[in-house]
């Protein structure tokens, strides 16, 4: 009861992410784009190549940036949905409780869903340049021991365990489905828009995974 008491109030404080990547709210710990994140130690054409791995195509781009005004204002509702997921999967709430008590950290939530949001956005516009780049760097390391709970100076689990990074891929996507057809896209469009998600998330969680890797072998 009080974790779902904690999830609510967060849910209240959520911010709707604004179409276009010239209007996104000024949300602390948002910093895409900043000249002060670091270069990533992977390139475009590593990405690229992850991409034909993943049989990444230009039809998939185009989909992901068909999904966008369709989940734009569904964004809160999708949150709620993947926030319940991790309320009610002990392996995964973790990641977000006090290190001294264990209860969920409400205003660490609250936190991150409004990046959160904004990743939504971020993703569906498929921008696959250096900037985006050395953000997906940036929040690779921010899963990890190396900068977990800086950004928001948290006292909370020392790092996201590596197993779950890729794993999330799938209850990210699966229940993203439903929202993709409730503005009256075809099947077919659904489904290709769903495939590019997978695909899209995929390859973040993969580039999120480099800085768990060691030297060479990523």
């Amino acid at each position: 009861m009080k974790l779902l008491k904690v999830l609510m109030a967060v849910a209240s404080a959520g911010v709707m992410p604004q179409a276009g990547a010239q209007t996104r709210p000024a949300v602390p710990g948002y910093t895409y784009g900043q000249a002060t994140l670091a270069k990533a130690p992977f390139t475009l054409a590593d990405v690229a190549a992850i991409k034909k791995t993943l049989l990444f195509s230009d039809d998939d781009e185009r989909a992901l940036r068909q999904s966008q005004p369709i989940l734009a204002d569904q964004t809160e509702a999708i949150l709620d949905v993947w926030y319940g997921f991790v309320a009610s999967t002990p392996e995964l709430v973790i990641f977000f409780g006090d290190r001294k008590t264990g209860a969920p950290d409400g205003a660490y939530l609250g936190a991150v869903r409004k990046r959160f949001a904004l990743w939504i956005s971020d993703t569906a516009e498929a921008r696959f340049d250096q900037r985006w780049l050395d953000w997906q760097y940036e929040l690779g390391l921010r899963h990890n021991k190396l900068k977990k709970n800086l950004t928001d100076q948290a006292d909370s689990a020392p790092q996201v365990n590596f197993r779950y990074l890729s794993a999330l891929t799938i209850p990210v996507t699966t229940t993203l489905k439903p929202f993709l057809a409730k503005k009256g896209a075809s099947a077919a469009d659904v489904e290709k828009m769903h495939a590019a998600w997978v695909k899209a998330v995929l390859l973040q969680t993969i580039l999120w995974s480099y800085p768990y890797v060691k030297e060479g072998e990523f």
